[in-house]
């Protein structure tokens, strides 16, 4: 799965052949920048969620997002904003219900 999200965010291999040199580097998303390594966990996450069909129903809230979307990479990353946004949440408000947060935005997505 690793080397698939690779080889299709190639915006990141020259980080990836310089690793050493991005390791502290910030990445502020206020200024328009995405941690490469962050993107690609998620997009690893994703896969082994709809692997797993866990969190329960996710292979068919992926499904609705994909026929929105039209696209398998543009419906990863739809998803992505869904989890990255339960994360955060999680963190900012020190909650546990990161799943259900998730399921929820996941919900509304694609229904646009």
């Amino acid at each position: 799965r690793l080397i698939e999200t690779i080889l299709q965010h190639p915006e990141y291999h020259a980080v990836l052949e310089d690793r050493e040199r991005y390791l502290d580097h910030d990445w502020p998303p206020e200024q328009g920048e995405t941690n490469p390594f962050m993107h690609m966990s998620m997009h690893v996450s994703i896969e082994e969620q709809l692997s797993t069909n866990s969190p329960r129903g996710i292979g068919e809230h992926f499904q609705r997002v994909l026929n929105s979307e039209g696209d398998r990479h543009a419906a990863m990353h739809s998803m992505m904003d869904c989890l990255a946004e339960a994360v955060w949440k999680a963190q900012r408000y020190e909650t546990t219900n990161l799943e259900e947060t998730y399921l929820e935005c996941l919900e509304k997505t694609g229904k646009e």
